[in-house]
């Protein structure tokens, strides 16, 4: 999305017949992996910059990936013997997302398909700040209604962490127990960094 190249290399044996089954070849040392990975072109691609992280921020479109093989290994690189384009989707077919601005609500609210109701999460993530949605849309593909909510540095909510509401959490708890595809009678809380605090905090004080 922001034109930066993220690569991984992998070295394989391919069998007699000159195919490589990611999911039965382990990949040979010498690349960025080795063992049997069979995501492994996946979960290793790097930027070129140190520091950098592979984040989805438009869920909306997938991620392009190049695949190329080349003859032997080690550089330089050998003839290239094959090259395809594939395309990595972050929304399934049917997936619904939805803005979220009621009262001091700021999120991103995604329904699986059907007419549910269906189990509901309430996403945080931490320091960065925003409204990340890839991990809320991910779940929402497998059945789970998903409140990815923000809750500083992004909109008009307050620009730095110096300090939280609970009753901005608990609103958003209330519209979560109150929307008809969503079923009840609990809400699920997931959290990472500063989201993980927040989350303990609401289970603890919230009831």
């Amino acid at each position: 999305e922001t034109g930066e190249l993220f690569q991984a290399c992998a070295r394989y044996q391919a069998g007699d017949d000159g195919e490589v089954d990611l999911a039965r070849c382990p990949a040979l040392p010498g690349g960025s992996f080795s063992g049997l990975e069979p995501m492994g072109p996946l979960w290793a691609l790097q930027s070129q910059k140190p520091f950098r992280r592979l984040v989805k921020r438009d869920v909306q479109s997938p991620f392009l990936l190049q695949l190329e093989v080349f003859e032997g290994h080690g550089e330089p690189l050998g003839q290239l013997l094959a090259q395809a384009q594939h395309e990595r989707a972050f929304l399934r077919d049917g997936v619904r997302r939805v803005p979220v601005r009621e009262g001091r609500i700021r999120a991103t609210l995604f329904l699986p398909p059907g007419n549910g109701p269906f189990p509901g999460i309430i996403d945080l993530y931490g320091a960065g700040g925003g409204l990340p949605e890839y991990r809320a849309c991910l779940l929402a593909n497998y059945g789970f209604a998903v409140l990815a909510l923000a809750f500083y540095g992004y909109e008009d909510l307050p620009k730095d962490m110096k300090e939280f509401h609970l009753e901005y959490f608990e609103e958003a708890i209330n519209y979560m127990l109150q929307h008809t595809q969503v079923k009840g009678p609990g809400i699920g809380l997931l959290g990472i960094s500063k989201g993980g605090d927040l989350c303990i905090s609401m289970a603890s004080f919230l009831k």
